[in-house]
């Protein structure tokens, strides 16, 4: 090919590789080339064993040779968060307390991707257990820039083109803010159309699986591959999951209605986000509706932050109380924290998360989706840690499906992502809307 492979699309690769035009070997070995390069700097991966990625690959030709069904993802590698169970290679949770450890199966979404044919690449880097002490991969487009966290290492190795698809997962923000600072597309579908089995619990009712992808189009084909009902999972619901590919190409049947909450937070906003969001709002016109919440909408900030806190410390527990000395004092303090909230707290927590719902289901009767930022600004120094989640918080407490998308530049030349919130369920909606408000900005500056 005259295109270097790894900067194709995981739709064009998948269709290169189905027709017999590009081997699922040549991809890969592109991708680790990409990697070669650029991991030295970026550091991107926690775990990656070049021959391991080459045999799958080798295997996913065979079969493609041999005239067997192949999948949508057939021979197109993916990496994956290190917190999500792999048999064939260790799920280290970014943190030294579990440095030896290999599962004993696959998560739930893992055997999606190989019944789909992908090849797992290998494990990306995460924040420690998945929260807040920030990692070492530093962000593509400037080494002194952070990448976000905690899916640091997914949305660096999709930005570097190291490879096109990778999964992450959000408890507040880190599949949409990542995204936003390193360039790329993030998509965090409705809580529920993936399955956690599998993947390091931080908070049974918070945690929820997205993806990386370079193109809107990637993003809902790694969607579809994923999403499946799983009993297990005590989020995951029994019903038909909406087709995200086929949405994400199609056109609006009417321009959508969009709102914009005037939140109290958004002081936080960088100047060049703020100006370059209004500068979208302004385009859109009448499309958009501003809107100044209730009082008790900024209230829902709180309200994620004890039902995070109390539940990690829960799910955790026995590896606070036995590894407290590997624990960072970064977290140490979220837990020291955490154990003085009180049962009544967290259920009146809880409760609260459900009214949120409800207001949600009732407000997107009038709404195609919300319109927000992403992230603060662009990405912050390496060194400040990993970036504000405070504009994705709300929309992950509720379970909604959220997308950002890489629209702005910001002051010092680096991204930043604007954010689209739907109705839950309705995934394949607010990905039809996505398609369409990129189209529209496209035309606008054309």
């Amino acid at each position: 090919m005259r295109v270097d492979p790894s900067s194709l699309t995981a739709v064009n690769g998948a269709r290169e590789i189905r027709e017999g035009r590009l081997s699922s070997v040549d991809l890969v070995k592109a991708c680790l080339t990409r990697i070669e390069q650029t991991e030295p700097e970026i550091q991107a991966w926690a775990h990656l064993d070049p021959d391991q990625a080459l045999g799958q690959a080798a295997e996913m030709d065979r079969i493609r040779r041999a005239g067997m069904s192949v999948g949508a993802l057939h021979g197109v590698p993916v990496g994956l968060k290190d917190i999500v169970d792999t048999s064939i290679m260790p799920t280290r949770r970014g943190t030294p307390v579990f440095a030896d450890r290999t599962p004993d199966a696959d998560a739930a979404l893992v055997e999606r991707l190989r019944d789909a044919g992908a090849v797992i690449m290998g494990k990306t880097v995460t924040t420690e257990l998945a929260f807040l002490h920030p990692s070492h991969t530093r962000n593509p487009y400037d080494r002194e820039r952070t990448p976000g966290g905690s899916s640091s290492g997914s949305a660096a190795a999709v930005a570097a083109h190291h490879v096109p698809l990778a999964v992450g997962t959000q408890t507040n923000g880190s599949v949409i803010r990542p995204a936003s600072f390193c360039g790329v597309y993030g998509f965090k579908p409705t809580r529920g159309v993936i399955s956690r089995r599998g993947l390091l619990q931080t908070s049974v009712t918070l945690d929820q699986v997205g993806v990386f992808a370079r193109t809107l189009g990637d993003a809902a084909l790694l969607t579809d591959a994923l999403a499946a009902y799983d009993q297990s999972d005590p989020a995951s619901f029994p019903r038909p999951r909406p087709r995200m590919a086929r949405a994400a190409a199609a056109k609006v049947p009417v321009e959508p209605d969009l709102a914009f909450f005037e939140l109290p937070f958004h002081d936080r906003l960088a100047t060049d986000a703020r100006e370059g969001l209004e500068a979208v709002i302004e385009t859109l016109g009448a499309r958009v509706s501003r809107l100044r919440p209730a009082d008790q909408m900024a209230d829902l900030v709180a309200v994620q932050a004890t039902i995070h806190e109390y539940e990690i410390c829960m799910h955790l527990a026995d590896t606070f109380n036995s590894d407290w000395d590997q624990i960072s004092p970064l977290l140490q303090s979220v837990v020291e924290r955490g154990r003085t909230i009180s049962r009544a707290q967290y259920e009146d927590a809880l409760a609260v998360k459900v009214s949120a719902e409800a207001f949600f289901a009732d407000f997107f009767t009038e709404f195609d989706a919300i319109l927000a930022p992403s992230a603060a600004g662009e990405a912050p120094a390496f060194a400040s840690g990993t970036g504000d989640p405070i504009f994705c918080t709300l929309w992950t407490l509720a379970g909604l499906p959220c997308i950002t998308l890489p629209l702005l530049v910001g002051e010092a030349g680096l991204p930043i992502g604007v954010q689209l919130v739907g109705p839950a369920e309705k995934d394949d909606r607010l990905l039809r809307t996505a398609n369409w408000l990129q189209t529209k900005l496209a035309a606008e500056v054309a």
